[in-house]
């Protein structure tokens, strides 16, 4: 994480009473902050590990998520998209909070998490911007969503790690990428490795070679360069792009994690 981006966080949660880890249900474990986690606990600061997009997984896989993480933190799981099990947002707040009022929650996580539509949900209106695109908020800020919450929105936490790594956590975009290719061939290996037909769904090819899948997007999608070379690069930028946004779907389960 970048310092200016550290501070930030670190100036985030001295603010706040309670701070609301957001993390993608497919893969909870990859999405968790540990810097963050490590300072709420350095600060005394109530964390709540919020389980984002919960339509995209069983429910018992969420519950299994919910009581391996509630070992460490109090968590609740839901999906914002839809509206569902949204009320324990507030529910949350309140009991992590104790008696104190006005509360001031601090929404932190990886780029792409949900971050701002729990905000929407917390405010209960659509006046906070949201997007698909990893890194959209670039300030924080403290927004009222009712008379005893105020809630402050964060940039997405930017980690340290290798351009695979951070793709895999949807940490990047792909555009910021130069080449996506490796990532991509990163990214379809541990999917396929959890699901080897999540290709063949999602896009009506597949190959056991990442590479190869590639070039077979690229074809299906009639992405060609001059001279008609298939445009691998930008079939990478669609596979991470999926995957960031949902249409890739694959779920991990604290099994996979040696977690029980």
């Amino acid at each position: 994480m970048k310092s200016k981006e550290w501070q930030v966080v670190k100036s985030v949660i001295k603010r706040a009473d309670v701070v609301f880890e957001v993390v993608d249900a497919r893969d909870p474990m990859a999405t968790r902050t540990r810097e963050v986690e490590r300072l709420a606990k350095l600060m005394s600061k109530p964390l709540v590990i919020v389980i984002n997009k919960s339509d995209l997984v069983p429910r018992e896989v969420m519950e299994k998520w919910r009581k391996v993480l509630s070992r460490e933190f109090l968590t609740i799981y839901l999906s914002a998209r839809d509206r569902l099990g949204t009320r324990m947002l507030w529910k949350a707040a309140r009991r992590a909070s104790g008696s104190k009022k006005p509360v001031v929650v601090a929404v932190v996580g990886l780029p792409n998490v949900g971050k701002s539509t729990i905000i929407n949900i917390l405010r209960g209106r659509h006046s906070a911007g949201t997007s698909p695109v990893p890194g959209f908020t670039r300030d924080d800020k403290l927004v009222r969503a009712a008379t005893w919450l105020k809630v402050i929105d964060t940039p997405g936490i930017v980690p340290r790690g290798s351009e695979e790594e951070l793709v895999l956590r949807s940490a990047l975009r792909p555009e910021s990428l130069d080449d996506p290719v490796p990532a991509a061939m990163k990214l379809i290996e541990k999917l396929k490795s959890k699901d080897p037909e999540v290709f063949a769904r999602t896009y009506g090819v597949d190959d056991d070679d990442p590479y190869r899948l590639l070039e077979k997007i690229a074809e299906r999608r009639g992405l060609l360069l001059k001279g008609g070379k298939l445009n691998v690069e930008e079939a990478a930028r669609i596979v991470i792009r999926d995957w960031q946004t949902g249409r890739l779907v694959v779920y991990f389960t604290p099994e996979d994690y040696g977690l029980e």
